[in-house]
């Protein structure tokens, strides 16, 4: 079959997705995009808030109407938690956030019943929260080899106030540490150049293998298996930043020093209601820890703009508390409510509001992010290009900010290259032996 995929949402679901393809390669199907006609379409949703819903029911409605006749297939988080609503949409199987293998099997039993007339929808789905068991997809890249995910991690415990995610996949499973070898021994044969560590709530990895098992005993074991790669962390609750963290990390040389660390909300009152596991002295020892240990590190964050009840004096509190992290970089979102959630029950500030909010901080985020690459300008950093720019060849530096130089046909090449400016979103420069 000619098969199209669609891909919504986080990098675990990117992870899954390649791992997807994979198969269905293995199986002998082709693969097409998602804007082709297709025998078969596949939509990975997303239900991190509403608007991931939304856009989860507009693709699978585009796929129904580019070809009728195809099988149209959906999994992915918006399946597991919301599968009356996907039902409704005339999908011919519907599955979760579980047993690729079996959802494809699905997927070729539902072309064999379409031809034989019949179009009954197949569900396949389980109780997301009685997971007990780590799925081992095959580690790699969506694209070239020069960046690949491992996924080592699957559910969450936080259960924040404002997220669905802990249902649609349930109790925190970790990949064993021998099969995480396996892997990246096999990532490194293939070529890839760099491995980032993805998850749904990697800080958490290990709690269900053994109480000394962490997070750290796994990235120390990437890095001695590959030490030739660079090695990437995915987001981090502040938590995981302990001097023990830091010490053990600080001796990895091709540790990149980039460390995502969840924020949500500089206000200690508006991180209560949203559940978050911390409060705003906790995560500035995180930030402080980092840049005692490593040579000015980015430090990037996610913001939640306009959470229920938060009034303009907690906001300003944010952004106060935003000035002093100093970020390298952040992603900012006005809330969007999402039914079914304890934050939906709480007063909500207007949208006007969130959105003019989310603008203030992304303001600040911009200011702070070319501050962090005026740094940058007159050092020599390591960067592995992944493509082409408008004139040359782009790529990123162990800080994960983006890097140009002049130069064309560098794809899957690790360059030092020496910084010569910045125009504040990106960084430009010559190869080391250049300058």
């Amino acid at each position: 079959m000619r098969i199209a995929i669609c891909t919504l949402g986080c990098k675990v679901n990117q992870y899954e997705t390649q791992a997807i393809e994979r198969e269905l390669l293995r199986r002998g199907h082709a693969l097409v995009d998602f804007e082709d006609t297709a025998d078969a379409y596949i939509v990975n949703t997303c239900s991190v808030t509403a608007v991931s819903d939304r856009k989860s029911r507009q693709m699978l409605r585009r796929a129904k109407a580019r070809n009728p006749a195809a099988v149209i297939a959906a999994c992915g988080c918006y399946a597991q938690t919301h599968p009356d609503d996907v039902s409704a949409l005339g999908v011919d199987v519907l599955a979760g956030t579980n047993d690729r293998g079996g959802f494809l099997d699905l997927v070729e039993q539902a072309a064999r019943r379409r031809e034989a007339g019949d179009a009954a929808c197949i569900v396949h789905l389980d109780d997301a929260l009685r997971r007990r068991e780590f799925e081992v997809l095959p580690a790699g890249g969506m694209a070239a080899r020069t960046r690949a995910m491992l996924k080592i991690e699957d559910g969450c415990r936080n259960f924040c106030s404002y997220c669905l995610i802990p249902f649609a996949r349930g109790p925190v499973r970790s990949l064993p540490m021998d099969e995480a070898s396996l892997q990246v021994k096999e990532l490194v044969d293939k070529g890839y150049r760099e491995i980032v560590l993805t998850g749904i709530e990697i800080s958490s990895y290990g709690q269900d293998i053994s109480e000394s098992t962490h997070l750290i005993d796994l990235v120390e074991l990437v890095c001695r298996e590959a030490p030739a790669l660079r090695v990437r962390l995915g987001s981090l609750e502040p938590r995981t930043i302990t001097r023990d963290f830091c010490e053990r990390a600080a001796r990895l040389d091709n540790l990149c020093p980039h460390f995502h660390l969840s924020l949500q909300s500089g206000c200690d009152a508006t991180l209560h209601r949203m559940n978050r596991r911390y409060d705003t002295a906790r995560y500035y020892e995180s930030c402080a820890l980092l840049r005692e240990y490593f040579d000015d590190p980015a430090i990037t964050t996610d913001l939640i703009a306009g959470f229920p009840e938060e009034t303009e004096e907690e906001f300003a509190e944010t952004l106060a508390f935003l000035a002093r992290c100093a970020f390298a970089a952040m992603h900012v979102f006005p809330y969007s409510s999402r039914p079914g959630t304890k934050a939906a029950e709480l007063k909500q500030v207007d949208k006007a509001t969130r959105e003019a909010r989310a603008a203030r901080a992304a303001e600040a985020a911009r200011a702070m992010k070319a501050a962090y690459l005026a740094r940058c300008v007159g050092k020599t950093l390591d960067v592995l290009f992944e493509g082409g720019a408008e004139t040359g060849s782009v790529g990123h530096a162990p800080n994960y900010m983006e890097v140009c130089v002049e130069h064309d046909g560098l794809q899957n090449e690790l360059r030092p290259v020496r910084i010569l400016r910045s125009d504040g979103e990106r960084l430009y420069g010559v190869p080391e032996e250049e300058a």
